[in-house]
């Protein structure tokens, strides 16, 4: 397939693209282009083979626009996922590039990069983020294995609350690092900040080294909190 001359450059690099799904900006049907690289280790995390920011993408750049532009009128949007998307120096392009096919644009990120994501909202390229938010600040390398991590995380959630755009907050719940005070207190602490959509979700023990996944087989997040804790939270099955 030739390249056409309006592609990204340097171009995104793709680990990955989901061409429908329904489940990953909720209430609407999407695309979801995953970006290779990752700035952090998170113990839970099931995308090893994507976190290496030095490795070739699945599929060129240009070929997912070609996909895109096959799909206008029957999709409602794209979202850029990971990996960290926010480590792409070309996302702000791509994410150009898809808004000017007619897209909605939604964004997976943890926040590592709060300054870039900052710009991405006063650019107003977003419609809607799902942030992940990890743990208590204070808590926040114990998931990742960065200590600055959670105070990027927090930064890049104030960033989302000022700007008004429809998101949602998310917290992947896993027992080795998560007690039931830790997920209460995050709990509450998001809801004083004013934060309306929060959904707890399972950790995945498929795709995880053998220790860490035998830590928690067949483990629920029913086990960890009590079936009348934090009614305003969704809870997701893995």
């Amino acid at each position: 397939m030739s390249r056409p001359p309006s592609v990204v450059e340097p171009p995104a690099v793709v680990a990955g693209l989901v061409r429908l799904s329904t489940v990953d900006w909720p209430g609407k049907l999407a695309a979801v282009v995953f970006l290779q690289g990752c700035p952090w280790r998170c113990v839970y995390c099931h995308n090893e083979e994507i976190l290496d920011p030095r490795e070739p993408g699945t599929m060129p750049w240009f070929e997912v626009v070609e996909f895109l532009r096959r799909r206008r009128g029957l999709l409602d949007g794209v979202v850029f996922s990971g990996g960290e998307p926010l480590l792409s120096k070309a996302l702000p392009t791509a994410i150009g590039e898809v808004r000017n096919l007619g897209f909605a644009v939604g964004l997976h990120t943890g926040g590592a990069w709060p300054r870039r994501l900052q710009a991405l909202l006063d650019d107003g390229a977003l419609d809607w983020v799902g942030l992940d938010v990890k743990h208590l600040p204070e808590r926040y390398a114990s998931v990742t294995g960065v200590p600055s991590s959670g105070a990027a995380a927090w930064a890049s959630l104030e960033a989302v609350l000022a700007s008004g755009v429809s998101h949602e907050v998310r917290t992947t719940v896993d027992p080795t690092v998560h007690t039931r005070p830790d997920v209460v207190a995050l709990a509450e602490r998001l809801a004083a900040l004013g934060v309306q959509h929060h959904a707890l979700q399972e950790a995945r023990p498929d795709g995880l080294a053998a220790g860490h996944a035998e830590a928690f087989a067949g483990w629920r997040l029913a086990d960890l909190l009590a079936p009348d804790d934090l009614p305003h939270v969704e809870r997701r099955a893995a």
